[in-house]
């Protein structure tokens, strides 16, 4: 069986104003970052690695689950997001209706926006101005977990008609947990009653079905040694 391998993170050196390296990822050193940097928005080019990360989620995911392919532009439709300028977009449709298809889509900013099951969308990065200080690395643990989780049935999502909420949950337990909502009030109604028709019951998608070829279960998924450990937080 084929497993997904993470392709090799280039290592990258950026310095500041004052020519020392930028620890991207704790640079603020748990602080606060100063007021401007909120507007700043530098090396973005570090970005870009994301790109390789989703190529090669894409080549496992078709190598190893039973799924239906479309690559093309037209595949960011299903978006909530406005990714901006695409480069690639790939959806990925496993041929089993209760499990959550997945978009993928590569962008010239560079970032990498993924959409999960009906009605969320992730982004990579999430912000991507100085402040935030977000960590490729960091990020590629957390895009992988994320489609490890889809398929292995670790995701949810909740249309609530009462209170107007539409909840998601990403969850591996003893391991970590993601989850968040959104005004329902954002979407267009067909749109909602579409979503609920087309959800799993209770919510909970389920595991994607494996390549009748393969044997011994899902595919085996390499990252690094230690378990990514998501935030808790509403994103």
């Amino acid at each position: 069986m084929t497993g997904y391998r993470r392709p090799i993170l280039p290592e990258l050196d950026y310095r500041d104003e004052h020519g020392e390296p930028i620890p991207y990822g704790s640079r603020w050193h748990g602080g606060s970052p100063p007021e401007d940097a909120y507007s700043r928005t530098s090396n973005l080019d570090r970005f870009e690695p994301l790109h390789s990360i989703a190529t090669a989620l894409i080549a496992w995911l078709q190598e190893t689950f039973d799924v239906d392919i479309l690559d093309d532009v037209e595949a960011a439709s299903d978006m909530r997001l406005d990714p901006g300028e695409a480069t690639r977009t790939v959806r990925l449709m496993p041929r089993c209706p209760d499990a959550a298809p997945l978009t993928f889509v590569l962008t010239a900013y560079p970032g990498t926006y993924l959409h999960a099951g009906v009605l969320h969308d992730f982004s990579f990065p999430v912000c991507a101005c100085d402040a935030c200080d977000e960590d490729v690395a960091g990020l590629a643990e957390e895009l992988e977990w994320t489609v490890r989780m889809v398929v292995s049935g670790g995701y949810s999502e909740h249309v609530d008609s009462f209170s107007r909420w539409i909840e998601y949950r990403v969850e591996e337990p003893g391991v970590g947990m993601r989850s968040g909502r959104s005004r329902a009030n954002d979407l267009p109604s067909e749109r909602l009653r579409a979503a609920k028709k087309r959800l799993p019951k209770g919510g909970r998608w389920v595991p994607w079905p494996v390549q009748r070829r393969q044997r011994g279960g899902p595919g085996t998924f390499i990252a690094r040694p230690r378990a990514p450990h998501p935030p808790t937080s509403s994103r």
